[in-house]
């Protein structure tokens, strides 16, 4: 089963950041994303597998911000004194059930408004890692999941964008062009 986090609230205080990526204080996960949002540290995970496809997670119909949408294998936030590697490490644990050893890519800064409901701005580390164990996703996180060779996500972004979360068709761009040595470098 995977690894329930006995402190997650739905108060967790996120590390609120300036352009820099420079601490600047904290504030509750749900204050992050009211509104226009407040600058956050974030974190991406990319898992591939040995068949060399990629993880892919369809958002719990639970979550506020884009409900229902296929995105990366994990997205989260690091909480107040946690290690953003750290936390990635946690997250892939408790959403998914699985250890990865992750590396880390590239960083990046978004903002991207959901309806009424409220809006992600973050500055964001993309890591990427490789697993093969069996996943056991965790039903309040992870509506389904499945493995997707590259080309096939590239066609299905390209045809179907409105299925995809926004920063996760951005970090697609951006490995794809920038870094697909990176991300086609065997396992960590």
């Amino acid at each position: 089963m995977p690894t329930k986090s006995p402190h997650k609230t739905r108060d967790d205080l996120l590390i609120l950041v300036d352009a820099e990526d420079q601490v600047v204080g904290h504030e509750a996960k749900e204050r992050c994303h009211d509104g226009a949002g407040l600058l956050h540290r974030a974190f991406s995970v990319f898992l591939w597998n040995g068949r060399h496809e990629l993880l892919l997670q369809q958002r719990s119909d639970e979550k506020r911000l884009w409900p229902g949408f296929w995105s990366n294998s994990v997205c989260s936030h690091p909480r107040k004194g946690e290690a953003i590697e750290a936390a990635a490490e946690r997250r892939v644990r408790e959403e998914l059930g699985i250890h990865a050893s992750l590396r880390f890519v590239y960083k990046f800064t978004y903002h991207a408004t959901y309806k009424d409901v409220g809006s992600e701005r973050e500055v964001c580390s993309v890591f990427v890692g490789q697993s093969d164990a069996p996943v056991r996703a965790e039903p309040r996180e992870v509506k389904a999941w499945r493995y997707a060779s590259a080309s096939t996500l590239s066609y299905e972004i390209a045809t179907r964008p409105d299925w995809f979360t926004p920063w996760f068709k951005m970090e697609w761009e951006r490995l794809s062009r920038d870094f697909s040595a990176e991300i086609a470098r065997k396992p960590v």
